[in-house]
């Protein structure tokens, strides 16, 4: 069994007395004591089974299996450091985390966002996309908007209405020639049944044709003319709008699930994407 690695901040450490040849002027650096210094150098010597340094009065020297650790653990604290550059936002700066669906972000946020950015320049955005309401449980963010029940979103979030059922299909396309392929979304309560039901001057066969994971990739193939899709008005609206989709038919409310929104009211950048969010052409609450 491979024996396992010292703690990294005991190299961390030895690298900057090391560096200095001082442990005073290490400790001075990590901002800890002289003693920490001295005590987690020696507990790596004891780990390694080596000295590192010759102590002298007054001064330090590397011994020759000091000097040849110092440059591995010199590359590593740097490969370290530009690894977790990508994180170091600065100073001052907030970054307000958003854990939405894909298709929210993709229909709804992405074309919207540099809006939000203009108004908000100094706000950093993180956006974590999901699909299935799990993923959500694993995030910790400052915003969510999810698809699913009210029993799944919990309390103090807010439906986004209205939300129904519709069925769009690219303006090229012939509802009433068949074949009509048929594209539903998998993990939802309604499907072509719900909303053929009040829809019955449309010839819906027994089911779909093609089945994906989200509303946002049903938009997407209806938008490639590779059928008819069924997806939510929260996010088709503006592509109906716009004339890039036409809808068939008439929307079908959902009853028991839809798009909610959940922000943290402690947080007062949360607060503002809410108002942003709400304010948009084609979304209400």
């Amino acid at each position: 069994m491979a024996q396992s690695l010292p703690p990294v901040n005991w190299f961390r450490v030895f690298e900057s007395a090391a560096r200095h040849l001082k442990f005073t002027a290490a400790a001075d650096e990590l901002g800890i004591t002289q003693s920490a210094v001295s005590q987690q150098i020696r507990l790596l010597e004891l780990r390694l089974g080596t000295q590192l340094f010759v102590r002298q009065p007054r001064r330090l020297s590397l011994t020759d299996a000091g000097r040849k650790l110092l440059p591995q653990v010199s590359k590593s604290i740097q490969y370290l450091t530009q690894a977790t550059e990508m994180f170091d936002l600065g100073a001052g700066q907030q970054v307000l985390t958003v854990a939405t669906s894909v298709s929210v972000a993709q229909w709804i946020i992405a074309p919207n966002l540099a809006d939000f950015q203009e108004k908000h320049p100094d706000l950093k955005i993180r956006l974590l996309s999901t699909i299935w309401a799990d993923d959500f449980k694993s995030s910790v963010s400052d915003v969510e908007i999810r698809f699913g029940s009210q029993a799944q979103v919990g309390q103090g979030a807010m439906r986004l209405s209205p939300d129904a059922l519709c069925a769009v299909a690219h303006p090229s396309c012939d509802p009433l020639a068949p074949p009509r392929k048929l594209i539903e979304a998998v993990g939802t309560t309604q499907g072509w049944r719900h909303w053929a039901a009040e829809n019955p001057q449309f010839d819906v066969p027994s089911g779909p044709d093609v089945f994906v994971d989200s509303y946002g990739m049903a938009i997407t193939l209806a938008l490639q003319n590779a059928g008819i899709a069924l997806v939510s008005s929260v996010l088709v609206r503006p592509l109906v709008q716009s004339g890039e989709l036409i809808e068939l038919g008439q929307p079908v409310p959902l009853p028991s699930e839809g798009y909610f929104l959940a922000v943290n009211d402690a947080n007062p950048a949360a607060q503002a994407f809410q108002t942003w969010f709400l304010e948009l052409p084609h979304i209400a609450a």
